[in-house]
């Protein structure tokens, strides 16, 4: 039921991916048949894989999450969807608590930052004066969510798996016990 949801739900087609001409210089390493199946390693991994690559700032996520899966062998459709996490509505607020994450976290006092749309927020001088005030405690706090959500998605994938794992077991025990019919004693 799980495997069924991942790939009917959640997961492109192999296919599509394997062929897509942005991976086509990974050449045989996407043949790798551990990036394409669907079970409990490379689930976790593709799963902390495509979180982790969402959250850290970088141009071509998606090409980082394929490149990260196929070092970590984790299911590479799962880390390269995840990606999408990241967009324009989630990116401010993310960038918003990461700052001040990192501020506490590097005990300073958080600046307030004037971010209104003109075009002096489109010129390239507000961004320098801006994110060179705050780069670090930005970075620390994206880099602390980013390992932390990697850590628990790895963590909930292992744990609804094994969930499922034990549910079905006891749900065939119980069958399997309805089913038997008691023994007959002879005398």
């Amino acid at each position: 039921m799980i495997k069924e949801f991942f790939r009917r739900k959640l997961l492109p087609y192999v296919d599509t991916l394997k062929s897509h001409p942005n991976l086509q210089f990974l050449g045989h390493l996407l043949h790798d048949p551990n990036l394409w199946h669907i079970n409990r390693h490379s689930l976790s991994n593709g799963m902390a894989v495509g979180l982790f690559a969402a959250i850290i700032p970088l141009p071509f996520q998606m090409l980082w999450a394929a490149i990260l899966s196929i070092i970590f062998r984790g299911n590479l459709p799962l880390a390269v969807v995840l990606v999408w996490l990241t967009n324009p509505i989630t990116v401010p607020p993310l960038y918003y608590v990461s700052y001040h994450l990192g501020a506490i976290m590097m005990n300073l006092d958080a600046k307030k930052v004037d971010f209104s749309f003109s075009s002096n927020w489109l010129s390239s001088t507000w961004w320098v004066e801006t994110l060179g005030a705050i780069w670090e405690p930005w970075l620390l706090g994206l880099m602390t969510i980013a390992i932390l959500s990697a850590l628990i998605g790895y963590l909930t994938v292992q744990w609804l798996w094994r969930l499922h794992v034990v549910l079905s077991w006891r749900h065939r025990q119980k069958n399997r016990s309805l089913t038997e019919k008691p023994p007959t004693s002879s005398q």
